[in-house]
Order: C-alpha cells, then sequence, then structure tokens
C-alpha cells in the first residue's frame, strides 16, 4: 500500500539535550555526513512518495529554510507552520499546521531521527486497522535509554512508560506515525500539548484500541546528545574512522583532524590537531591549537573559541 502524500516533520523543538550544538543550528538541521539532518530526511520521504510537506518553525528557523527552502531539489513540495511565541508540543504542533497539511490521514515525522521503517507496511497497518494513529515501533532493547510503548496482543496501544525497569519488554517508538487529522482538531489552536503524555493518552483511555503500534525490526539513527550524533554521523559517512567536511571548510595541510565533524565555514590553522572534535559554523582554530574530545564554536564578537567537552 502507498504511503500517504503529506507529512508533518516536527522542526520546530529546542533540542535542549543537544546544546551547545543547538546554539548555533536547530537540530534538524544539524549536518549528518555533510548532509543536514533535514534533507535526509526529506529525501527518504520523497523516494517513499511523500512529496507534500510541512515543516513547523520556531527555534532557529533560518538554519531550516536554508538549506530546505521549497523543497523542489529534492522531488518535494515543502511549506513551512510557524509557532510562536511557543513551542507547540507534539499535539499542538500538528493542530496548528492542518490547515497547511491539507490533508484528511498524514505521516508525522520527528525531525531528529533517521530510519528505514518501510512506510507502506505501516500504511497497511493504519488501513487495516482502521486506527485514528498508528506508531512505528521496534523491540525496545533498550529500556535503560528510552521509555516504552504498551501493547496489547492484537498491537493497540494500551500505554506509555518511562525508561527503566518500567519500560523492560516494552517497544520503542522511532519518531514516524500515520495519523488522522481528527485526532488533533479537538485542541485549542495556539495551545502547547503533548501528544505521548498527553492527548495519546486521553484517547486511549476513551477510546481502547485507536491508537495502535506496527511492529517491525527497522533501524534507526538519533541525534538526542552530542554522542548520539557522533555516532549517527559515523554510521552515514563512508569512512566510519575519518572525517565530515560541510561546505567551504579550509585545512591547512600541516594541521592534523582525526574522527571529527567540520561544519561550514571552518578553518583549521598551521599545525593544530583535532581529534574527535565537533567544529561548527564559522568557527577559526587557530595554528597550533590542539583540542580533543571538544565541541568548538564561534562566538560573534569574541576572538576566542568557546570550547565544551564532548560528554552526553
Amino acid at each position: 500500500m502507498p504511503a500517504p502524500r503529506h507529512a508533518l516533520l516536527l522542526t520546530a523543538g529546542l533540542g535542549t539535550r543537544l546544546r551547545p550544538l543547538t546554539d548555533v543550528r536547530a537540530k534538524p538541521a544539524i549536518p549528518v555526513a555533510g548532509e543536514p539532518l533535514v534533507r535526509r530526511i526529506i529525501a527518504w520521504l520523497a523516494a517513499s512518495g511523500v512529496t507534500e510537506l510541512v515543516l513547523n518553525l520556531h527555534h532557529r528557523p533560518e538554519t531550516l529554510t536554508a538549506p530546505v527552502g521549497d523543497g523542489s531539489d529534492l522531488s518535494a513540495t515543502v511549506r513551512y507552520s510557524w509557532e510562536q511565541p511557543v513551542v507547540l508540543g507534539s499535539a499542538g504542533g500538528p493542530r496548528q499546521a492542518l490547515p497547511i497539511i491539507g490533508a484528511g490521514t498524514f505521516l508525522i515525522v520527528n525531525g531528529d531521527t533517521l530510519t528505514d521503517v518501510d512506510l507502506g507496511a505501516l500504511a497497511a497497518a493504519h488501513a487495516s486497522a482502521r486506527a485514528l494513529v498508528t506508531l512505528a515501533l521496534v523491540p525496545n532493547v533498550e529500556p535503560h535509554r528510552y521509555g516504552g510503548v504498551r501493547l496489547d496482543a492484537d498491537g493497540a496501544v494500551t500505554g506509555f512508560v518511562a525508561r527503566g525497569p518500567a519500560a523492560l519488554g516494552s517497544h520503542h517508538f522511532i519518531g514516524v506515525q500515520i495519523a488522522s487529522a481528527d485526532v488533533f482538531r479537538s485542541i485549542p489552536p495556539g495551545r502547547a500539548v503533548s501528544s505521548i503524555g498527553g492527548l495519546y493518552d486521553e484517547i486511549i483511555a476513551a477510546r481502547p484500541g485507536a491508537i495502535r503500534g506496527c511492529v517491525s525490526h527497522a533501524q534507526f539513527w538519533d541525534v538526542g546528545t552530542p554522542l548520539d550524533y557522533v555516532k549517527t554521523s559515523a554510521a552515514f559517512r563512508a569512512d566510519p574512522a575519518g572525517v565530515d567536511r560541510g561546505r567551504r571548510v579550509r585545512v591547512d595541510p600541516s594541521a592534523r583532524v582525526a574522527r571529527s565533524i567540520l561544519w561550514d565555514d571552518v578553518e583549521v590553522g598551521p599545525g593544530a590537531v583535532l581529534e574527535d572534535c565537533i567544529v561548527t559554523d564559522g568557527a577559526r582554530v587557530p595554528a597550533a591549537a590542539v583540542y580533543r574530545r571538544s565541541i568548538l564554536r564561534r562566538v560573534d564578537g569574541e576572538a576566542e573559541l568557546a570550547v565544551s567537552p564532548l560528554s552526553v
């Protein structure tokens, strides 16, 4: 069964766990192996026939609109839903975007996760169950890291549990779902509302079986923390032990750079050493400087780099 042609990408979040990287770019705009995450997601959707897309915007919106534009170079049509002055959440955001999406059923895709889930199979499961919402799930093999989704024997979602012992034996939501627009219409426009932990819990209580899970063994990669980001970028790099380079990067031939990620407009001076580092847009690494396991940022108006440890 074909996937819905319409999708909302959730790209408005603040990305607080990924700071200080998200002080520079919105999380979905961060480059993965040289390509902004959001462009990778759009290309994957378009290849599956999902070509009518809406991105919601709040934090650092220019870092999303600049690389995406109208989506035409990715074989998609992209429009934008603004959320100001606050982020409206994983249910309030879709409610705000409904008039722009313009479809009765559509995909909702988290803007911070890459996956190869079969969208056709997800659509078929959604249609056959006549569900209001169908979540793409995989077995939760890391319950200490991820909260879980509980299913009954028929595949209906019975509840959500926090990470830890309660998540043992649960399923992990990998950030892709199909939803009916009617799910969100009861939310007052402009109100911040979450789906999991909010609206979806209310629906489960009022209409058991209306929210369902589609379980597969799809792969997924996230960028929740700086170390998650490093692992995800390495997974998509041609040489996992190599160096990611953005646009207009200049590295002096005498510099040594290993296992590092260089964003756009980075300069690395003579004799500098970078090992296991992330260097963000426009940063200038001075000659003979040595950095290991660090995040380097340019600070406007300051001569020196802002340096943070690369840790969870």
